[in-house]
């Protein structure tokens, strides 16, 4: 049996792309929300090893300079920007699928994750995160005193 994850958003997600596609801009006002206007969202995946978590993120075209990682209270924030040369269209017709601009893509780290340790790598359009684990303490045993 094949678990497949429920997004009743992903719908609306995708309409709104395809409206902003068709009309070249953005019924969203980007003033009005404080981040910057999201193009795509990268497919990431996230895994737990028992000393590590590891997450992988499809970032294909984008240079490891404009891929910026960062961690605030407790999440991890993946933020960049894929960039395509502009390029004139000779015979008056084109069809673009690639996507370019900017994404973002946020994640609640565990308590147990040490941030000051996180490492972030990127090779062949994927970029690689590991965020160590901090031992979990053990349990002490208290002794009951009989009176």
């Amino acid at each position: 049996m094949t678990i497949v994850r429920y997004e009743p958003w992903t719908l609306m997600n995708r309409l709104h792309r395809e409206i902003d596609q068709i009309f070249g801009d953005s019924f969203a006002a980007p003033a009005a929300s404080s981040e910057q206007s999201v193009a795509w969202v990268p497919s990431v995946d996230v895994h737990e090893e028992p000393e590590r978590f590891v997450v992988h993120a499809d970032l294909p075209g984008v240079d490891a300079k404009d891929i910026h990682v960062t961690t605030e209270n407790g999440v991890l924030t993946l933020r960049g920007e894929r960039r395509f040369e502009k390029r004139a269209s000779e015979k008056g017709f084109e069809r673009l699928e690639r996507v370019s601009g900017a994404f973002l893509r946020r994640f609640t780290l565990p308590d147990n994750a040490l941030v000051d340790a996180i490492q972030a790598r990127h090779v062949n359009g994927v970029l690689e995160i590991t965020i160590p684990k901090r031992s979990a303490p053990e349990a002490k045993r208290v002794n009951v005193q009989v009176q």
